[in-house]
């Protein structure tokens, strides 16, 4: 019996080994179908599908999607949809709602968003999430999304269990955002007219792993002015190596 029990336990070990996460990219578009005459509302999409290992591949694609739902709405709460194609059609039926309740107004409304697998190792999965959206106003607004994972278990990682210490690397990357933007050692973070809130330095929303180092990516309004841009810190993984938990 003993044996059975080991044999059975290689052969799961074997099995799981004989198959490797994959993605495989897929595309969504939808359009309205009201009359319009230029710039007419559209929503495409292309994400990276986590296949071949069912738990971790399900687990993967799941958060994902949710990440998509936060980004992909109008209004004051995310679409109810469960997949895909449902949440393209509620945006453009969010439009469409709109355009006839006020048939004299133009809505030029539309939303491109490419994901992609960044970064991938034996300890980390990274997945990048560029998107853009438009839904009336001065300027529609684009940013990147990141999305860490642990390639084992497919579980989502948190910014805050990447560091050891965070508070130790947040005061380290300051330093370095100092330097590189030309801020004042001794004086206020903000002195030069960037917006951090309450004065006070802060890691941004979105890191990342890429192949040269550790990147920190502010989006619009994170640290700065919509006309600033985004504003991004590259710190090599030497630099960062102690402060990580996760190499």
């Amino acid at each position: 019996m003993k044996h059975i029990i080991i044999f059975a336990v290689l052969l799961f070990s074997m099995n799981r080994c004989s198959k490797e996460l994959v993605f495989e990219d897929q595309s969504f578009q939808k359009k309205t179908t009201l009359p319009c005459k230029k710039d007419c509302p559209h929503i495409s999409l292309r994400i990276p599908i986590a296949k071949d290992v069912p738990v971790v591949a399900d687990s993967i694609n799941k958060k994902v999607f949710s990440v998509l739902k936060e980004i992909i709405y109008f209004g004051e709460k995310p679409y109810t949809s469960t997949n895909y194609n449902g949440l393209l059609s509620s945006f453009i039926g969010s439009y469409e709602k709109l355009q006839k309740e006020y048939p004299k107004d133009v809505f030029g409304w539309e939303a491109e968003i490419e994901g992609s697998v960044k970064y991938q190792s034996d300890s980390i999965l990274n997945i990048e999430i560029k998107h853009y959206t438009y839904t009336g106003g001065a300027h529609g607004y684009q940013g990147l999304r990141s999305v860490i994972f642990d390639p084992e278990t497919g579980k989502s990682i948190t910014n805050n269990k990447l560091f050891k210490d965070r508070n130790a690397f947040k005061a380290f990357a300051e330093k370095k955002f100092r330097v590189k933007y030309k801020i004042p050692e001794n004086q206020p973070i903000n002195v030069t007219g960037y917006q951090f809130e309450n004065e006070k330095f802060e890691l941004p929303q979105n890191i990342f792993y890429t192949d040269k180092g550790l990147l920190l990516h502010y989006n619009p309004y994170e640290s700065a002015s919509y006309s600033d841009g985004p504003k991004e810190l590259l710190l090599s993984y030497k630099e960062v190596n102690e402060y990580l938990a996760i190499k």
